[in-house]
Order: structure tokens, then C-alpha cells, then sequence
């Protein structure tokens, strides 16, 4: 009961509300920057799975079951980490003297783009096969080229059906970003940590960290529903 009682909400809200708003805007842009990244990915591993190279598919086959079968805290620490290592040990073989590194923020984004490009490269895939092969047929009677065909008439209507999958991806990923603070990226979480650290209000703080991820979240799922409802009505 005296734990209940010297609860201090409004304290902890007042300490907290500008570094959450930092954080916030810092989340955002790891989410737009990654995400971004993810579906120019996700575009590019489709169209190399629908590709006729047996070498290629392969390739691909094995890289998205690496990262469809690890969690995505392992993969952000070893872009932060050891990446950057790998980098230096094979340029070091001309120049000794190269040193690499990334930032928190880019390796978060790149970590966030790779592992959520990997499946939305699947979305992407079955909204390709599931347009009616009809239509590149007669693309191709019009003499338009297998190229032009695939990037003017498939992948728009492909893109298009794949918007209401995107935004659950989306929607995923801004939760997702709270797995930075582990990459030292001065998000939500990390900076809730930092103060619950110093102030002792761990109730209050994580509380008030998981209502600002509700605040952004459920607005977003309710605008992608809209979405989504605005595309079936215009489809």
C-alpha cells in the first residue's frame, strides 16, 4: 500500500514529457527511414525471386531464412556490433589503417529496413503472381517489354494491393523501434530507462511509456484501416 501511495504521476509526466517528445521524433524517423528501406527490399527480393536464376533464388531463399529465423534484437546488435568489424577486417587487407563504424540511429534503420524488407518481400511476391497474367500478355502484344510491363502495369496494381499488409507492417515497426535502446539509440524507451534509473518512479514511468506507444499506435492501425477501406472502395 505504500508503494500505491507514493505514486507521483503527475511528476513523473512533467519530467518525462520533453525527452518522450525526443524520443518520439527520433522513433519517427527511424520508422520512416526504415521503412522506407524495407520496401525497396521487399520490391527488390520479389523481383529477384520471380527471376528465372536458380543461382539468384537461391541465394535469396537462403538470406531470408537467416533473417526470418532470427529474432530481430540479435540482428540490430550485430548490425551495430560486428558489421562494422567485418567491414574493417576485409577493406584492412589494402588499407591497414581503415577504421569503420556506424551510428545507433544507422544501424537501427538499417536493421529495421533488412529484417522487415525480408518479409515484406513475400507480401510483395504474392501481390505480384496474383495479377492476372492477361495483362502482361497484352502489354506484350502492345510492345511494351517484359521490363516495361512488370514496372508500368504489374507493379502499381501489386503496390496497390499490398498498402493494407504495409500499414500492419507499419504499424509494427514504430513498436519495434523500442528494440533500439538496446543499440544505445536515444528512443522512447532508452530515455524512460535513464530517468526511472535516476528518479525511481519505475511505475510511473513505464506506465507513461506504454500509453505514449498506445497514443501512436492506435491512431495509426486506425488510419491504415481507412485506408485500406478507401482502396477496396476504389478498387
Amino acid at each position: 500500500m505504500d508503494v500505491l501511495n507514493n505514486l507521483d504521476f503527475a511528476t513523473a509526466f512533467r519530467a518525462l514529457l520533453p525527452d518522450l517528445l525526443g524520443g518520439l521524433w527520433i522513433s519517427v524517423e527511424a520508422t520512416v527511414a526504415g521503412f522506407i528501406l524495407a520496401v525497396v527490399i521487399g520490391v527488390l527480393i520479389a523481383l529477384g525471386r520471380l527471376s528465372k536464376s536458380k543461382l539468384l533464388n537461391g541465394i535469396l531463399v537462403v538470406f531470408l531464412e537467416i533473417v526470418r529465423g532470427t529474432p530481430l534484437l540479435v540482428q540490430l546488435v550485430y548490425m551495430y556490433y560486428v558489421v562494422p568489424l567485418l567491414i574493417m577486417l576485409v577493406v584492412q587487407f589494402w588499407q591497414p589503417s581503415f577504421q569503420f563504424t556506424f551510428s545507433p540511429f544507422l544501424a537501427g534503420m538499417l536493421g529495421l529496413g533488412i529484417n522487415y524488407g525480408c518479409y515484406l518481400s513475400e507480401v510483395v511476391r504474392s501481390a505480384i503472381l496474383s495479377i492476372d497474367k492477361g495483362q502482361t500478355e497484352a502489354a506484350l502484344a502492345l510492345g511494351y517489354t517484359n521490363r516495361q510491363s512488370m514496372w508500368s502495369i504489374v507493379m502499381p496494381q501489386a503496390i496497390r494491393n499490398s498498402v493494407p499488409v504495409f500499414g500492419n507492417y507499419l504499424v509494427m515497426m514504430i513498436k519495434d523501434t523500442s528494440l533500439l535502446a538496446f543499440i544505445t539509440v536515444s528512443e522512447l524507451l532508452l530515455r524512460t530507462q535513464t530517468y526511472a534509473s535516476q528518479t525511481f518512479l519505475t511505475i510511473e514511468s513505464y506506465t507513461i511509456l506504454a500509453l505514449a506507444y498506445l497514443v501512436i499506435s492506435l491512431p495509426l492501425a486506425q488510419i491504415m484501416r481507412l485506408l485500406e477501406k478507401r482502396l477496396l472502395k476504389h478498387g
